[in-house]
């Protein structure tokens, strides 16, 4: 059952990441090559994508990623994206049509998908408060690459980074914030997944 439900995911992330990779090159205002820097400057297309591989990887070989951690950090990754979206940035634009769909896929119902297949299969009981570190290292590398391109190429791809427009100060406070956002979103996951955690035998039996 799992390898079917982890395809169909897959399909649906991949549809999402896709087009909007599509109608970002349709309607470009740079030169292809920066358009496609920019698209995967994005946080929200980065984690997508790592869920739309996630989910590829468990149709085909459901037991590569079988260690307790990897699914947690995914959906605290997604979950984050879906919560800053939701909170932040979605009063500052009103997209139709496809992009509207697209635009909810990537930051509401793809969020919503993961954290309900993390809540079904992760192996809650075996996770550790420890592994947050490791979980750190993937948006503090983001962010790391963002505030660096940016200062050659002036683009930064959400306005609460964007030092050209706040100043570095504010560009770093606000990053670890988002960073102490990060750590408590994870030890929430944690905390709940270890107290609502069932045999790992029904898991892999639905």
């Amino acid at each position: 059952m799992r390898p079917k439900i982890s395809l169909w995911l897959a399909i649906v992330v991949w549809f999402a990441v896709i087009t909007q990779f599509c109608l970002m090159l349709e309607n470009r205002t740079a030169s292809t090559a920066e358009t496609i820097i920019r698209f995967f400057s994005f946080f929200t297309i980065l984690t997508n994508s790592l869920a739309a591989i996630y989910f590829t990887v468990q149709a085909v070989k459901p037991k590569l990623l079988h260690k307790a951690g990897a699914l947690t950090a995914l959906t605290v990754y997604i979950t984050i994206v879906g919560a800053v979206y939701q909170l932040l940035l979605r009063h500052i634009w009103e997209p139709t049509g496809l992009q509207r769909l697209v635009d909810e896929l990537l930051h509401t119902i793809n969020p919503l998908l993961v954290i309900g297949y993390w809540y079904v299969y992760e192996k809650a009981g075996e996770l550790r408060f420890k592994q947050i570190g490791l979980w750190l290292l993937y948006p503090m590398a983001y962010l790391i690459f963002i505030l660096v391109r940016g200062s050659f190429s002036n683009f930064y791809p959400y306005p609460f980074i964007h030092v050209a427009e706040i100043e570095i100060r504010q560009a770093l406070t606000n990053s670890f914030m988002l960073l102490l956002v990060f750590i408590v979103t994870a030890a929430v996951f944690i905390f709940v997944g270890q107290r609502t955690s069932r045999k790992h035998l029904w898991r892999e039996g639905f």
